[in-house]
């Protein structure tokens, strides 16, 4: 099981942007939705490791927030809402997220699991993700955002972006899509690993 904590950076100086995060958040198939638990912080429970992935990414890109993720093991019977919960995915995630709030990172992003070997190396692959997006232009991620709506042909999106084929594929290889995408399933199998 993964649970998940997200907690917004510098919310004393700025807006509370939690509502628009949970609405980012509300089609996510989850164990336990993502739901606010304390100030500007959410949490959800989830039990697939591609989807644990793809949150984690998304709200890297939105900016603003601190992502922890904790692989392991919860108590049964889960509660309705994640505030409720316990076990080790709880208080795994709960350090990540402060692991993830620390400046040295270079993305606030933390995975621990019961594995701990198999958590560092979670960590490591997707810490490498999240550095790759960050660094993605505007046509970059219309490019990428393009490609995963239309679930088509590079010419499909040419089309749909008012470019060139060519100009899709160049925006493609510069934002490392093809290497986000290989990526991927090998930070979902050692998240795998990190809970077990």
């Amino acid at each position: 099981m993964f649970v998940m904590t997200i907690d917004q950076r510098g919310s004393r100086r700025g807006t509370d942007r939690v509502p628009e995060l949970l609405a980012a958040l509300a089609d996510v198939p989850v164990v336990r939705g993502f739901e606010r638990t304390v100030g500007d912080e959410v949490q959800g429970v989830l039990d697939d490791p591609e989807v644990v992935v793809d949150t984690a990414l998304v709200a890297l890109r939105d900016g603003g927030w601190s992502v922890g993720v904790g692989a392991g093991p919860v108590d049964e019977p889960l509660p309705r809402s994640p505030r409720e919960g316990s076990g080790a995915a709880f208080l795994l995630a709960r350090d990540a997220v402060e692991a993830a709030k620390n400046r040295q990172r270079p993305v606030p992003l933390a995975v621990r699991g019961v594995d701990a070997t198999a958590a560092a190396d979670a960590d490591a692959v997707l810490v490498l993700l999240g550095s790759l997006a960050a660094r993605r232009t505007a046509a970059g991620w219309a490019a990428v955002d393009a490609v995963r709506a239309a679930d088509a042909g590079q010419d499909v999106v040419a089309h749909a972006l008012g470019v060139s084929q060519q100009a899709v594929s160049q925006r493609l290889r510069t934002a490392m899509w093809a290497e986000e995408l290989a990526a991927r399933p090998a930070a979902a199998r050692l998240l795998t690993r990190a809970a077990d």
